[in-house]
């Protein structure tokens, strides 16, 4: 399973964009000894997601997986809500993002991502 988001998708996200905020949630599964180089990766891309006006809301490690096989389990899941869905692909494929990504796919085994939208009346 890929750990980034493919050219396609990228072309999805930002086709969708209706310039609302959204969040990106990531579920993620470490490659060994990856959860130290994951937080490292992290705190250097927090600082760009400030810049881009978007905000990690929660980043956690999962303790125990209920209610699902152990092989479906995750390691952690991080949240982040960006401005809009192009602000989010622009950073994504800039190229000082490219350069930290290298650290983030290093740590990582699997990743899923989904978009999301907040709900109607929120």
């Amino acid at each position: 399973m890929p750990v980034d988001l493919g050219r396609e998708d990228l072309q999805r996200l930002r086709a969708a964009d209706d310039g609302r905020p959204f969040v990106l949630a990531q579920l993620l599964k470490f490659a060994p000894g990856g959860r130290d180089q994951y937080l490292a990766y992290s705190r250097e891309a927090q600082r760009m997601l400030r810049g881009l006006g978007a905000a990690l809301v929660y980043a956690g490690e999962c303790e125990d997986s209920l209610g699902a096989p152990e092989q479906e389990a995750w390691d952690a899941i991080v949240l982040v809500r960006y401005p809009n869905r192009t602000a989010c692909v622009e950073m994504l494929t800039s190229p000082s993002f490219q350069e930290l990504a290298e650290l983030r796919r290093k740590s990582l085994r699997e990743a899923v991502f989904l978009a999301m939208d907040d709900w109607p009346g929120r």
